[in-house]
């Protein structure tokens, strides 16, 4: 999800919620705690250098349960961000702290966001020597034409 996107929806909202992909929710009372832009360089196992900017959302659980984070606050600590940081129409990625700190990227589900896991993959699997995913096929599917030919008592078995 793209900041414009962000900032569209926190317009039309009462109240925002964060909820993981598991369906727990991030304490209500969650801090904001910053908004920047976050910027890998890195070479991948093939040899190609890359570069990736996001916008990261830091939230926190302060044990504040007074606090709650309006979508009108929110918004303005982005366009604070954007001015102040140059930010583009990026995609967001969330950090927030569970066993440890954990990196999401953000999607709408019509009524809160959603933390969706973030997973490693190899970026140069042409490079790499990784085999191609084998095809799965059912085993009704397979048909062997010595079968058609094999009778019970023929010898050929």
């Amino acid at each position: 999800m793209k900041l414009s996107e962000v900032k569209q929806i926190l317009s039309t909202l009462d109240n925002v919620e964060f909820q993981l992909e598991n369906g727990s929710f991030v304490p209500e009372h969650f801090h904001v705690t910053e908004v920047g832009v976050v910027t890998k360089n890195f070479i991948d196992c093939g040899g190609v250098i890359r570069n990736e900017k996001a916008v990261n959302f830091q939230l926190w659980d302060a044990n504040d349960f007074e606090h709650r984070l309006k979508p009108n606050k929110l918004l303005h600590i982005i366009q604070l961000s954007e001015d102040k940081l140059n930010i583009e129409d990026l995609e967001i990625e969330v950090e927030y702290q569970n066993d440890t700190i954990g990196k999401y990227d953000l999607e709408f589900n019509g009524k809160t966001f959603v933390l969706k896991n973030k997973t490693t993959a190899c970026l140069a699997q042409d490079s790499c020597g990784i085999p191609a995913e084998k095809q799965k096929i059912s085993l009704t599917q397979l048909t062997n034409d010595n079968a058609t030919c094999c009778t019970p008592n023929s010898g050929c078995c």
